[in-house]
């Protein structure tokens, strides 16, 4: 595969309600910081746009395309779109340049979960003869694989609420744009009353409204622009049966496999961002990745810190990459999901220059 480099990344902050702000308004800022850290002016200065979304969350067939307004579109330029998130449309993206019809894109997501009920509306990812007529929403399926988690002893509700309680921490000392942060002990966490049993209402990430953005290129690109960058060196996605009960959901089959193909066993792992949106989630993901005591978990706080819909997943490759173009570490590992209980799972290996 042809090395392909992050250049910039931007991200808003995860706002429980956006309010009056349109998709247009929380997309902009964070195109023209990615678009400005390059040196770029507009849309115009890329090769290819591709974004991430999803209609269901503003209730309007092809609400994204208000989100087109935010280039600066006309002239026409090479767009395209995902309905996932926008970690997927990075995939796309990466096609596109690795087929020689691209040297550069910009890439963003946005959602805005705040007007509508998000476990609800996620139902419709479901299999749509048998679960999405019984409208299960998104946290009583979490409910069930933590309860499968915790019956076969694999993890204990005390490692849920470590998981929580780290979170907390790094996104107080490295993330200005969380929505959940502080100073929270496992003991203060385990006193609060279960929500949808065994899930208590922090392990669960809180719904969020905001955008991410990043500009991918050619490592020759990359180096014109005379900018730090981060290699992506593999890549892969996965996905499992939308059968719930066809699965095994104390593990993530697909993650494994995807962390096979990007190669993530080929080197020290210094930092991994897991899109987890639950608590017990992030441990089933690092073991899935082969993560060990030596790698830093979400040294952001994740989505359990803010949870950007159809967003966080760019966001973790983007907090890897910003690692490594400040020369904080050589190789990390990125993590997104989508789908019910860890349905569909892609892992990237980015590393320096």
């Amino acid at each position: 595969m042809k090395d392909i480099a992050v250049v910039s990344f931007a991200q808003s902050d995860c706002r429980r309600d956006a309010g009056a702000c349109n998709e247009v308004e929380l997309i902009m800022p964070v195109i023209e910081q990615a678009l400005q850290e390059v040196g770029l002016r507009n849309s115009q200065d890329v090769d290819f746009t591709c974004s991430g979304s999803c209609d269901y969350q503003q209730g309007a067939a092809f609400a994204f395309v208000m989100g087109v307004d935010a280039l600066g579109a006309v002239p026409p330029i090479k767009e395209s779109h995902v309905e996932m998130d926008a970690a997927w449309a990075l995939y796309e993206s990466m096609l596109k340049i690795t087929m020689g019809q691209a040297e550069s894109a910009l890439i963003y997501g946005f959602g805005k979960s705040s007007p509508g009920e998000l476990p609800t509306v996620l139902s419709q990812q479901l299999d749509p003869y048998y679960l999405a007529p019984l409208w299960v929403d998104s946290v009583s399926l979490a409910a069930l694989q933590a309860r499968v988690l915790l019956d076969r002893g694999i993890i204990s509700e005390q490692d849920m609420a470590a998981v929580v309680s780290r979170s907390r921490a790094n996104a107080k000392a490295n993330n200005p744009h969380a929505q959940l942060a502080g100073d929270v002990s496992v003991e203060e966490l385990l006193a609060e009353a279960e929500w949808v049993a065994p899930l208590r209402k922090h392990d669960c990430c809180p719904i969020s409204d905001g955008a991410s953005a990043m500009v991918i290129a050619t490592v020759e690109r990359a180096r014109s622009w005379g900018r730090p960058f981060a290699v992506i060196k593999g890549i892969d996605h996965r996905m499992e049966s939308h059968n719930i009960g066809a699965r095994d959901l104390a593990r993530s089959a697909s993650t494994e496999l995807a962390a096979e193909k990007a190669g993530v066993a080929n080197g020290a792992v210094e930092v991994a961002e897991l899109y987890a949106p639950f608590s017990h989630q992030e441990i089933i993901l690092s073991r899935a990745l082969g993560l060990d005591d030596s790698t830093e978990i979400n040294p952001s706080g994740g989505v359990l810190a803010g949870n950007l819909m159809m967003a966080s997943g760019l966001s973790r490759i983007g907090e890897v990459a910003r690692h490594i173009m400040n020369g904080d570490i050589r190789r990390g590992v990125a993590h997104a999901t989508s789908g019910p209980c860890l349905q569909h799972n892609l892992v990237a290996v980015l590393e320096a220059a």
